[in-house]
């Protein structure tokens, strides 16, 4: 399963110039239309995928915590939210607060989240494929499609469908 999910996310990276072809097709498409068709590639994907499995997104990428997931993480751990900060986050390029580290300092051996039922709203939401609003984070779910096998699996639907041809 493992090798399956390297190679979408493999495939994806090759098809970089291929899905700026089929981002532009999707931009023209109407937001609720757009979101509905996320919304149902999104479910057909995680009925057949399931993220202990890969945990790709937890070893590569950090989530941006907000200052309620700090404190909330912090309540959890019984520390103070500076604590929390110093031991787990920094500050990015865009000042956001990020892991300190990859993969994610939460991440256990059997992929599954130390903090889940505390964990941040972009984890909760990750990645990102069955929301409203799709249009605004395009370029963001393109991006994904080379860490989340699903979203891979998911733009490769979408170009089929849409008969997005190469070359």
């Amino acid at each position: 399963m493992l090798e399956e999910f390297v190679e979408d996310i493999a495939e994806a990276k090759k098809k970089r110039k291929d899905y700026e072809k089929l981002m532009r097709k999707l931009k023209k498409i109407k937001a609720k239309k757009l979101d509905a068709f996320f919304s149902d590639e999104h479910d057909k994907q995680f009925e057949r995928i399931d993220c202990l499995d890969c945990a790709n997104c937890c070893s590569t990428t950090s989530p941006i915590f907000r200052d309620v997931d700090v404190k909330r993480i912090s309540k959890y751990f019984r520390i103070k939210p500076v604590e929390f900060e110093k031991s787990y986050l920094r500050r990015d390029e865009d000042d956001d607060l990020v892991l300190k580290s990859s993969p994610c300092s939460f991440l256990d051996e059997d992929n599954s989240c130390l903090i889940y039922d505390v964990r941040p709203m972009a984890c909760r939401e990750y990645p990102h494929t069955n929301r409203k609003r799709m249009e605004a984070i395009l370029d963001l779910t393109k991006t994904n499609s080379e860490i989340c096998p699903a979203v891979a699996r998911i733009f490769k639907s979408m170009e089929a469908q849409l008969n997005v041809t190469t070359k």
